[in-house]
This record gives structure tokens, sequence and C-alpha cells, in this order.
């Protein structure tokens, strides 16, 4: 398995990069063949030659070998520039651009996991919040098809008048890293909690779940905090893994992660989806983790 990382000394300290190092990391330790990424972009370069750029280090292979990104989501014209140079020298991250865009953004995995997941409303402009209200009715939870902005706590994502859901939409659009030009409006599901974050959001009994097409690689509790709610019985775990793997079967995209959190009333609904090349490990070992990304077959 390549591993192209976009880790590096001089990116400024988050969670996120946080996440890349260590996975850039432990795939190192399992024995994939890492190189690393010059992801800063030239403005007088085409999309093409900046892909070429950034993969200069990374020779040609032989025969066509499986390869992961580890970084940051990137635009969709980004992933596909780099896909096609990877390409190039016969490397194939596992999810095609269609399937990076499928697992990434709300409004295209929605309609195959409507029914497993908060109800959903698209948006492409502020003026059509009210249409948003009279389906889903308030509060509503707001977000870009990408990402949304828990980083900056409930009331930048919950919105409960139709002034409030307008400037949030308004906000979201403005974000195009987050929203690829989309704001998504979703009913907000009473998830089972028994305390609050900093941020005021309720922390709630999520997991994580990544596979690679039919099989599981790994899951785990999604907060990063010892928690009593991070348990699951056998019964529970099963529950969790046959909706993450229904979710899976339904967007037919090879590596992906799938968020599961559990209702009030006990039962599990899907949170999101993404491609799992841009995923935290949440809780998961990351050396087993990367152990069993290592021994995916070769790329189609």
């Amino acid at each position: 398995m390549i591993v192209l990382s976009e880790a590096s000394a001089q990116l400024p300290p988050s969670r996120s990069a946080l996440d890349v190092s260590a996975a850039t990391e432990a795939a190192k330790l399992v024995g994939c063949r890492v190189y690393y990424m010059n992801v800063a972009q030239d403005s007088n370069l085409s999309l093409s030659a900046n892909a070429t750029r950034a993969l200069a280090s990374v020779p040609n292979q032989a025969v066509d070998q499986p390869a992961v990104w580890v970084g940051f989501t990137p635009s969709v014209a980004w992933y596909a520039a780099i896909y096609a140079e990877a390409e190039k020298k016969r490397i194939r991250l596992l999810n095609t651009p269609e399937e990076h865009r499928t697992a990434t953004e709300l409004d295209r995995y929605y309609p195959r996991i409507w029914d497993i997941t908060p109800e959903s409303v698209v948006l492409t402009d502020p003026r059509q919040a009210d249409e948003a209200v009279a389906r889903l009715g308030l509060p509503v939870f707001v977000k870009g098809a990408v990402k949304s902005r828990k980083e900056l706590g409930y009331k930048a994502c919950v919105a409960t008048t139709v002034e409030e859901l307008r400037r949030l939409v308004r906000d979201v659009l403005a974000i195009e890293v987050r929203s690829r030009g989309k704001a998504v409006v979703r009913k907000i599901a009473p998830i089972r909690h028994v305390h609050v974050a900093p941020t005021g959001f309720p922390v709630g009994r999520e997991f994580r779940v990544f596979r690679y097409r039919e099989s599981l690689l790994d899951h785990g509790y999604y907060w990063e905090a010892d928690d009593a709610q991070a348990t699951l019985s056998g019964q529970e775990e099963r529950a969790v893994l046959a909706l993450a793997s229904e979710a899976a079967l339904r967007l037919a995209v090879p590596f992906v992660a799938i968020d599961v959190a559990q209702l009030e009333d006990g039962s599990w609904t899907v949170i999101e989806t993404s491609d799992a090349q841009f995923a935290g490990p949440c809780q998961i070992p990351l050396l087993r983790l990367w152990n069993r990304i290592r021994a995916i077959a070769p790329a189609r």
C-alpha cells in the first residue's frame, strides 16, 4: 500500500493536522510506502501542473499499486487532479473522484440513505430558508455539504428562527471548502447523551466505522474523551455495524467511513459519511487500523 501524505512540520497545529501526522507515522510503522506531497500550490501554474509538482517525488510504479491519500479534504478539482497525476504513475487511489464526492457531499449521499439518517433539505440560497422550515420545522441543524462549523459552537450550527437560518446558510455558503456551493438543513435528531461539550453540543453516543468494500476494517467511539458511553454490548455492536454496512452498501464507495449514533429511544441512525482517506481515527487504535488498511487487495 502506498500512502500519499500531506503531513508537514510547517502545518499550523490543529486536531486535523495531528491526525494526519499520526496516521502517516502509523502507516510507516506497519510497512506502507509513504511519499510526502508538496501541496503548496503556485498560482501561476495550472491545476494539472500543480498536481505534477505535488507528486514530483513519487516514482512511477512497474505495476498498478493501491494508494491512500492522508491529508485534508480537498476541493473536487484538486482531488481529480491528484487522482489523474497518480494514475499516470500507475498509482490508484482507493476512491475515484466520483466516489470521493459520493462519500463526502451530503447532498449526493443523502438520496441513497435518506431513510436511515436525519431528514435533510439542500439549499443553495438563503432565500430558500422558508421552504426548509415549512418542511422540517425549527430548530434545525445547518452545515455545508462537506462539513459543519461545530468548532465555533452550538449557535454557529443551530437555527431557532427563519432569520437565524438565513444567516447560517449565508455563512456556510461563504466557506466553499465546507459547502461546495450547498448548505444542508437537517432535522435535529434526539441523540442519546449524558453530558454537553464546552461548545454547547450534546456529546452523543456516536461511533465511526471504517469499511473497504464488503469488509469491516475497524470501528471506535467518535469522541476523544474517556466516556462510559463508549462501551457497546454485543447486541449494540451488531446493530452499529449492521447499519454501517447497510449505508456502505447503498453508497457503493470502496473506502468509506460511516458515523452512527444512538437515539434516545435506543435505535441507531447514520449521522454522516465521508471518504475514509480524510476521516480521523477517533478512538480506533491507529496501528491496528493501518495494519488492516495495508492488507487491502490491489486496486482495480
